[in-house]
């Protein structure tokens, strides 16, 4: 996940980020799956280390991947370079909501909740606006985003929790407000980010809006039907 700003809340932690989400490889096969199928290239917001990026590319699949954090870019390249795909990765630094680049592409994807990071409607909207435009006139837009329940609240408000060995993180839900503070603190660095959610109608709603049709929604990475959960998984294609 990533936003922008002049100092993004990454640039301190991409040290130990591949770390802090090493046990995150759930939506890896679904995103190389959806590339692999558009053709390519694909535009990915939120780039980040590489995560779902250099599997796509180790599958053939070209892709262009913006990010706001040059820390983690330089992480991303030094991945790429180790796998032998950095040929196929255009990486740019940039705004989700307003992306450098011109190219029109088949299919854009923002993994790993990313879209989280947009706090308001009008930044929701200049960002799907923003991808509306960069699609092919049969392209897609595929995320994921969620939606905590109230026992995911109640679990985990206000207390650090050792995600991996030595990297903890910690919570602070405001459930009217829909908000939430996320703080991650290792030995190598730490940091605090802003996230904000919706309802998986609101979002439908807003990508109606934005010039889309969702053609599905997930519950989960196996493609099985969204139930309510706090996992929502989102094709749109444009219209």
């Amino acid at each position: 996940m990533n936003d922008h700003a002049e100092v993004s809340p990454y640039d301190s932690i991409a040290s130990l980020y591949d770390r802090w989400n090493t046990s995150v490889v759930e939506d890896i096969g679904f995103y190389t799956e959806e590339a692999v199928r558009s053709g390519g290239p694909v535009l990915e917001l939120g780039v980040g280390t590489g995560r779902i990026a250099v599997p796509i590319a180790l599958a053939g699949v070209p892709v262009i991947g913006v990010d706001s954090s040059a820390p983690m870019l330089e992480r991303c390249r030094e991945r790429a370079r180790l796998a032998e795909v950095g040929e196929l990765l255009d990486l740019r630094l940039g705004d989700l909501r307003d992306p450098p680049v011109a190219e029109k592409v088949p299919l854009a994807i923002s993994p790993f909740r990313a879209f989280l990071h947009l706090v308001s409607n009008q930044e929701r909207r200049l960002a799907l606006a923003r991808i509306r435009e960069l699609l092919r006139p049969d392209g897609r837009f595929v995320f994921d985003v969620f939606a905590p329940s109230g026992e995911d609240i109640a679990e985990t408000h206000g207390r650090w929790i050792e995600r991996e060995p030595e990297i903890f993180e910690r919570a602070d839900w405001d459930a009217a407000e829909r908000r939430l503070t996320l703080s991650v603190r290792a030995p190598d660095g730490e940091t605090s980010m802003e996230l904000a959610w919706l309802s998986q109608p609101e979002w439908s709603g807003l990508l109606e809006q934005s010039g889309f049709a969702a053609q599905a929604c997930y519950g989960w990475f196996d493609r099985s039907p969204y139930d309510g959960g706090p996992d929502m998984v989102f094709i749109a294609s444009a219209r």
